[in-house]
């Protein structure tokens, strides 16, 4: 575990979306309005314990919502999905020490790209989920973006920024974030799955997402 350090000597912090920045799975939410929460839910668990392949659960879960109305996905927005407790209050204290943030997510864009906006976050990638004539496909957009690929886009923002790894935070919850946790020079484990708490250098349980701040020396 790395000594306690002030928050103020980073330049960049990474979060993953679903139950890091936000309180809910938002794919199993979307499942649940379309009536297939209990075929998805445990592919998504089974995922997130590292137990199958990430990118093989995300296709099988996104096929079964094939011909589901494109609407639905702007009520998960805007009746389901929920900030985590203490996140504006950590972003916050992460601008005001003039810390880029980038929002990292294997869910989809649909969501990132307003929580972005909402939040006035620096950048953010994720997976895109196709949409034609108003209706979700059953596929992904474009290569997937799993594990390998969220540690890759962490490793890009950070050169782009001219930064070391040293000044790097990353935030996570499950198995696919364990790469992008590795890429970082302090990994916090956020209300996480015990095989990421395992291999993070802090772990988070009852505290707000703003217990981040806490970790670290007062700047």
């Amino acid at each position: 575990m790395p000594g306690k350090r002030r928050l103020a000597e980073f330049g960049l912090a990474a979060m993953d979306m679903d139950s890091t920045l936000v309180t809910v799975e938002t794919l199993d939410e979307i499942a649940d309005l379309a009536g297939i929460r209990e075929q998805v839910a445990p592919i998504t668990d089974a995922a997130m314990r590292g137990e199958i392949d990430f990118c093989e659960s995300l296709t099988r879960r996104v096929a079964l919502f094939k011909g589901l109305d494109q609407s639905v996905l702007q009520r998960i927005y805007d009746e389901r999905v929920r900030l985590t407790p203490g996140a504006e209050l950590l972003i916050a204290e992460l601008k005001r020490l003039g810390i880029k943030t980038v929002l990292i997510s294997s869910g989809f864009d649909y969501f990132t790209e307003r929580l972005k906006i909402r939040l006035r976050l620096d950048f953010s990638i994720s997976n895109r989920i196709e949409i034609v004539d108003g209706k979700l496909t059953g596929r992904i957009s474009g290569k997937i973006l799993d594990g390998q690929g969220k540690a890759g886009y962490l490793d890009k923002i950070r050169v782009k920024l001219g930064l070391a790894k040293e000044q790097t935070i990353a935030i996570g919850d499950g198995a696919n974030d364990l790469e992008m946790l590795a890429t970082a020079g302090v990994s916090i484990a956020y209300c996480a799955k015990p095989v990421v708490k395992s291999q993070t250098h802090y772990a988070l349980e009852s505290a707000g997402l703003d217990g981040v701040i806490k970790l670290f020396a007062k700047s």
